[in-house]
């Protein structure tokens, strides 16, 4: 286990834009839009579902955890607001815009000059009540790694059947 740790969180933070990059771009199209039925993400929803985040959520709350007072509430996140925020709008300029979000938020995380006192102070969060800076900056990098890992999971599972009986020994293909 580790604690979360600033500089680390950043290595992962900062490489996920490309990851996505690399992973998804001139696939066919399949594989970007397929999801796993009703109420389920296709590749191109995940990457939204980044830039949202981007948007409305890390630096956001960050910024409301920074205030001080230890009493604001966050705004409620909307899970399916990725859905609006990415119509109309290519692979490539999703990839794009994930990317430059995420470089202004990693320079904005940067210029909080965050001193060890920083990562303690609260906020409210609607659902789970008082969280930490830290807990916030740590969810931020493991959310980075689940939403990867979904994007596996939801890309895989396409071959569910196709894979016959081998879908015994590949774990990602669920039950």
């Amino acid at each position: 286990m580790m604690d979360f740790d600033l500089e680390q969180g950043i290595a992962i933070l900062s490489r996920t834009p490309e990851l996505l990059r690399i992973w998804l771009t001139d696939l066919p199209e399949p594989w970007i839009t397929n999801n796993e039925g009703n109420d389920t993400w296709s590749a191109y929803e995940i990457l939204g579902h980044f830039i949202f985040g981007e948007q409305t959520d890390w630096i956001p709350r960050a910024e409301i955890i920074l205030r001080g007072n230890g009493r604001d509430v966050f705004e409620p996140f909307d899970f399916d607001g990725q859905f609006d925020a990415t119509r109309g709008k290519s692979l490539g300029e999703l990839l794009d815009l994930f990317a430059e979000l995420r470089k202004q938020n990693l320079q904005r995380l940067r210029e909080f000059d965050l001193q060890p006192s920083h990562y303690d102070m609260t906020a409210v969060h609607p659902a789970l009540g008082p969280v930490t800076l830290r807990q916030l900056l740590a969810t931020w990098v493991a959310h980075d790694l689940n939403h990867l890992g979904h994007l596996a999971e939801v890309m895989a599972r396409q071959y569910r059947e196709a894979v016959g009986p081998w879908k015994a020994y590949l774990d990602i293909l669920g039950s």
